[in-house]
């Protein structure tokens, strides 16, 4: 067994999205070979009403998938397609736009003005960038979630763990995506295939991830009087965790318990050719996308 070294740690972004919605981004619209077959994953976290209720009126998808996973609030869907629903706490949606789609995201939030969710986008292959669009929208009582005996809480959206299987299936990446929550000053160890590209996202508590000769913490260079020192930290709130090869992670919990999203699949290792929601292999497949979309014939 070998534990997985730490690539990289970086902070996500405060920006803003749809009609004015203020999100935090933890990578994406830049370079994302190393989070292949992933692209893009943002963290819709906000107590101000005011800051997300506009939503993200009508779009266009096209190439990719989008994974949406709701903790807190709702979000409610609807596209060009004539499918509408409501997503709520704890629910999954995972969307194939494949070949083309227009749809919009309205987020509510609980009774307190509370919402919070992720979304994820998966890159397609070339060969399933026109297939069928289609749905798997997933209640939160049918995603498994399994407890170990030190209190290690684990939600399966997709993919295997443990001899479990998540709800949602047929995905070209075959990714598995975990909820996992590590009590105060528990250890996990974690298994990640070594030929899966994977990150961790924490959200929710501190803790600290490490390979078999490092010490727990992450080394930052500080200011102390008048030195600069390095010092070792704990990675905490809307943190990414970006891993290197191995076939498993662990992590420290810190005394408030950390919680935070391992994410995993296989590269795909193909061009990636970006439009805003629409991911196709070349810059002539998106000037086809564009033109259908200004034509009214890029619904399929």
């Amino acid at each position: 067994m070998s534990i997985r070294p730490v690539k990289q740690i970086m902070q996500a972004q405060p920006t803003m999205e749809g009609a004015g919605v203020h999100l935090h981004r933890a990578f994406g619209f830049g370079e994302t070979s190393e989070f292949d077959p992933f692209l893009l994953l943002d963290d819709f976290r906000n107590d101000r009403p005011a800051d997300y209720r506009a939503g993200f009126p009508w779009h266009p998808h096209r190439g990719i998938e989008t994974i949406t996973y709701v903790l807190a609030g709702t979000v409610d869907h609807g596209d060009s397609l004539g499918n509408v629903g409501k997503l709520g706490a704890g629910d999954v949606q995972w969307m194939t736009a494949g070949s083309g789609i227009l749809h919009q995201e309205m987020p509510e939030g609980d009774d307190q003005g509370r919402m919070h969710g992720f979304q994820l986008w998966a890159n397609l292959p070339s060969s399933l960038k026109m297939t069928a669009p289609r749905y798997q929208d997933i209640p939160a009582a049918e995603i498994p979630e399994m407890t170990d005996d030190d209190g290690t809480v684990v939600r399966l959206v997709s993919g295997d763990f443990r001899d479990r299987r998540g709800p949602v299936d047929g995905i070209a990446a075959d990714p598995r995506y975990l909820d996992i929550s590590v009590p105060p000053g528990k250890r996990k160890t974690l298994k990640v295939e070594t030929e899966r590209h994977a990150f961790a996202y924490v959200f929710a508590g501190s803790g600290t991830f490490r390979d078999a000769s490092e010490p727990f913490g992450v080394l930052t260079e500080k200011t102390v009087g008048d030195e600069d020192v390095l010092v070792r930290e704990a990675t905490g709130n809307r943190s990414l965790v970006l891993f290197d090869r191995g076939d498993e992670i662990t992590v420290q919990a810190g005394e408030e318990g950390i919680r935070f999203l391992l994410v995993s699949g296989k590269p795909i290792r193909e061009p990636v050719a970006w439009y805003g929601p629409i991911v196709m292999n070349t810059q002539a497949e998106l000037q086809q996308a564009v033109s259908e979309l200004n034509n009214g014939s890029f619904i399929k």
